[in-house]
């Protein structure tokens, strides 16, 4: 990896990749790093059998790469998931 990254955006990154919506795209334009990077970066920080599972979670999931996508714009929502309007969380 070229890019020298503090441990807050180790930790965002790792973050990130963990989330099934989050795409190796995203990663890219904001921490400049590449989907071979990223997964580097997860051998690297990650215990073994922690990164076989992510790896084997994520490889061909078509929510981690954008031009597999079945939508384009806007973000997934739970119905289920509550409002958070001023920092509380509207109850139902």
């Amino acid at each position: 990896m070229t890019k020298e990254l503090s441990e807050l955006e180790i930790d965002r990154i790792i973050e990130m990749a963990w989330e099934d919506r989050t795409t190796f795209d995203s990663i890219l334009l904001q921490f400049g790093i590449k989907e071979q990077e990223v997964i580097e970066l997860m051998r690297k920080e990650m215990k073994a059998s922690s990164f076989r599972m992510w790896r084997a979670r994520v490889q061909g999931r078509k929510t981690k790469h954008e031009k597999l996508r079945d939508f384009k714009e806007g973000r997934f929502k739970c119905t289920m998931q509550r409002q958070i309007n001023n920092n509380k969380i509207s109850k139902r």
